[in-house]
């Protein structure tokens, strides 16, 4: 098992460093020149030479990347070109509501999802089973932006049972916190929670299958106590997986939630930097979400370790 964490570690590493070249690029390749956003149109040659030269524009990539990369392991992800203010203050001040948003939806979609994943496969081809199907492939189908509409239309603005938009802190009203979130929540979490549905039904029924399953129905056990204490585990496997994805998948819709909601967190920063040109707003908070999905893949990798012991030797 420690061979796995340190071989997953290095290779974490490895792909953070990789992933901070390609976003280091690309981010150079966004049309325009941040000097004009700064300046204006009507600058003068000069102006925006001496402004370029200020901000290290000229000087060679390796240089820049250099220079970038050494003040990101030091936490310092450099000061925005629009607001002076610094990269790593902006994602802190933001974190919180784009984690709250993720973490409570990933929670709600876990929950939610093996919830009627398990209960379809143990009723399987019965009435629930045919309904959990048929909710589970709407829920996959179905826009989330779309969703987040429809809701805060009906429930928001025609029946006013929650807040539209906007975002209080928990610590000042967790009451309000929890009612500006809610909406937000049910939008990002109903096509994770569809997902991990189906994949939960189609492997604890895989699972109930098997010739150990079989055993513990000849011992005299209860349903319940094999479903929950011997097939669940095995069964989790895949569905492990299918959980790993959903980060990636609640963070990269979560800028689309947040624009409908209107919640000032990671990914409207993102959006509005990628507009205003401002290139280390952009590489920080771009290079924050790579460390999250690769931290949560090492997570997933170590959860197979330990749902799975043989996995954790043979890797």
């Amino acid at each position: 098992m420690l061979r796995l964490v340190a071989t997953r570690l290095l290779t974490l590493l490895l792909l953070v460093w990789i992933v901070s070249i390609a976003v280091f690029a690309l981010v150079l390749l966004i049309p325009g020149d941040p000097t004009s956003t700064l300046l204006g149109d009507n600058a003068t040659p000069e102006q925006v030479a001496t402004l370029r030269a200020s901000m290290g524009l000229d000087d060679p990539l390796i240089v820049r990347y250099g220079d970038w990369l050494g003040g990101a392991l030091g936490g310092d992800l450099g000061t925005s070109m629009l607001t002076s203010y610094p990269v790593t203050q902006a994602i802190t001040d933001r974190i919180g509501i784009t984690v709250s948003l993720v973490v409570l939806s990933l929670v709600v979609s876990v929950v939610v999802g093996l919830a009627i994943g398990v209960l379809a496969a143990v009723r399987q081809g019965g009435v629930f089973d045919r309904i959990a199907l048929l909710g589970s492939s709407v829920g996959i189908a179905m826009p989330n932006f779309w969703l987040g509409l429809v809701l805060v239309t009906f429930l928001g603005a025609e029946l006013g049972l929650f807040p539209t938009s906007g975002y209080v802190d928990l610590g000042a009203d967790p009451a309000q916190w929890a009612a500006h979130l809610a909406l937000p929540v049910v939008t990002l979490a109903a096509g994770g929670a569809a997902e991990i549905a189906r994949q939960a039904r189609a492997s604890v029924v895989d699972t109930l299958q098997l010739d150990f399953v079989r055993t513990l129905h000849a011992k005299g056990l209860s349903p319940l106590s094999i479903v929950g204490k011997h097939a669940l585990r095995t069964a989790l496997i895949p569905v492990i997986t299918v959980i790993g994805l959903q980060v990636s998948r609640l963070f990269g819709l979560s800028v689309l939630v947040e624009a409908v909601f209107a919640l000032p967190g990671i990914g409207s920063l993102m959006v509005q930097s990628v507009f205003d040109r401002d290139i280390p707003m952009v590489q920080g908070t771009v290079l924050l979400a790579t460390v999250v999905v690769v931290t949560v893949n090492l997570l997933v990798d170590l959860s197979y370790g330990w749902l799975n012991p043989k996995a954790a030797l043979t890797s």
